[in-house]
């Protein structure tokens, strides 16, 4: 079975915890976790799995989070090749106080890593979200798992459990 690698950004510690989360609920032994922050050195370390999580939280007028910046960017030029490889995105953000860029940093990722070839799974529906733009919606879902721990706190468990059944299938039974 294919490990999967769990790559995250975090400033504020939400999209850690989120990180975490979900490595506790595919199974730590299925899993490694990478912060960008402290553990990541360049972007081969993610061509080193078939099935990835990565998480991003939104900042600024949708940008994503600073330990993406640099990475992104050099994917951007030296475009590896992300054919074969499965992602599902995850991350935080405020609806309310930044509701006219809610999550759009998964927008951003999406897109990214779709022009590198990547196959991107984990939608997730937007029923129950108050905001007013997200570039992360696609056919009226969002193109990873939305997070707002400022505002929804409460409904962060069930999400989390709603999108991982969703993606177990397709990243535990390879």
């Amino acid at each position: 079975m294919a490990k999967i690698g769990i790559f995250y950004g975090s400033t504020s510690g939400i999209t850690e915890e989120i990180a975490m989360t979900l490595r506790q609920k595919l199974g730590e032994d299925q899993c490694d976790i990478y912060s960008m922050e402290e553990d990541f050195d360049e972007y081969d370390q993610l061509l080193d799995y078939d099935y990835l999580l990565l998480g991003c939280s939104t900042w600024g007028a949708g940008d994503v989070q600073n330990d993406w910046r640099d990475p992104l960017f050099e994917m951007e030029l030296d475009k590896p090749d992300f054919t074969g490889k499965t992602i599902a995105l995850f991350g935080a953000g405020d609806q309310v106080d930044h509701g006219t860029e809610f999550v759009s940093a998964l927008g951003k990722m999406y897109n990214h890593f779709q022009k590198l070839g990547a196959t991107l799974v984990g939608e997730f529906p937007n029923e129950g979200y108050t905001f007013q733009y997200s570039s992360a919606l696609l056919n009226d879902k969002f193109v990873g798992l939305p997070i707002d721990e400022v505002n929804q706190s409460e409904q962060t468990e069930t999400r989390i459990n709603q999108w991982v059944e969703s993606i177990r299938p397709i990243f535990l039974n390879n």
